[in-house]
């Protein structure tokens, strides 16, 4: 029988991504055992501590086992942290040994959310791809500069080694996890007796853009604020250069550096945010709301914009604005 280990980090973490990893691969088992005569996995919860306490105290959970009980590990899953992230990861030193020592060791591990902090943490993403909820980006970048951020992946699967974007999308990578471990039968069974979406691969749609702005480049900052206040300009990137006195390749690299996109992709992002936002808020048309953020080519700004955020604009606005969907 394969070891499934759900651990459990010290702090007030994230209580669903645990108690819902557990019920949903309990689900899969059952489903497996009616089909096979046999369990696929041995489920446990493991951490470092007896009990952990989550959501200031209102609730709580008593692992199973000490991770240091833990002798072999197929498959170990990480929930999502707090938003401490410097505390949870200096206060699961323990927790993180363990982890590099059983992936030296051949065990999978699948991070959700902001686990993936920990994860980085432990130097396992050197070199590889990974995910995590598009409102710590920011924060993940200056933490880890040097790992890969798949910015709109909802999943990533490397080395094995599987993150995922986030807050309750982790149950798409359950489904996947199980689709991966058991087979799709399974899969598709659990999908919709916890009625999630099969085949979920992007995160984009839900991400809101907020501009990468922890950074200390001066000309950088001056630059993002002018791209945001002239949305309506079509920008010329070189015009921009030129502005603060900076060769076009040299702004290129600083504003990668900075923000982790060039300027034509920031600049991209901030008007479809904007975008976005008309698209929500107002009946406008496409063509109104292309015009106030500086695109005046139809297929253009419909490439731009599905580009972004995996829909086209009127997709997005069927969607997302209330009121349309009653005309």
């Amino acid at each position: 029988m394969k070891q499934l280990v759900i651990v459990v980090p010290n702090g007030d973490n994230n209580l669903s991504s645990i108690t819902g990893s557990y019920e949903i691969f309990h689900k899969a088992n059952a489903y497996w055992k009616e089909h096979h005569k046999k369990e696929m996995f041995n489920i446990r919860l493991a951490g470092t501590e007896e009990c952990v306490e989550f959501n200031g105290g209102l609730f709580s959970v008593k692992p199973q086992i000490h991770i240091s009980e833990v002798k072999r590990a197929d498959l170990i899953i990480i929930p999502s942290l707090n938003h401490n992230y410097k505390y949870a990861i200096n206060g699961n030193d323990e927790l993180i040994e363990w982890l590099q020592e059983h992936y030296k060791r051949g065990s999978e591990i699948a991070s959700i959310c902001t686990g993936a902090f920990l994860l980085a943490a432990s130097g396992m993403l050197e070199g590889k791809s990974c995910s995590t909820h598009w409102s710590v980006f920011d924060n993940f970048r200056t933490m880890f500069p040097d790992i890969k951020l798949e910015a709109d992946r909802l999943i990533t699967d490397e080395s094995g080694i599987y993150t995922n974007g986030g807050a309750y999308s982790f149950l798409n990578l359950m489904i996947y996890l199980i689709e991966k471990y058991y087979n799709l039968q399974t899969a598709i069974y659990c999908s919709k007796v916890f009625q999630i979406e099969m085949d979920r691969h992007a995160q984009s749609e839900f991400a809101i853009f907020r501009g990468q702005k922890k950074h200390n480049d001066e000309i950088v900052l001056k630059a993002q604020t002018f791209i945001e206040k002239n949305l309506e300009e079509k920008i010329s990137i070189e015009d921009l250069s030129n502005k603060f006195n900076i060769s076009r390749r040299n702004f290129d690299r600083r504003f990668i550096k900075a923000t982790g996109n060039t300027p034509i992709e920031y600049t991209q992002r901030v008007k479809i945010e904007a975008a976005k936002k008309s698209f929500e808020t107002n009946r406008k048309t496409v063509n109104e709301v292309m015009y106030e953020v500086g695109y005046s080519d139809v297929k253009a700004f419909r490439e731009v914009f599905k580009k972004i955020t995996g829909l086209s604009p009127i997709e997005y606005k069927s969607k997302y604005n209330r009121e349309t969907s009653y005309f």
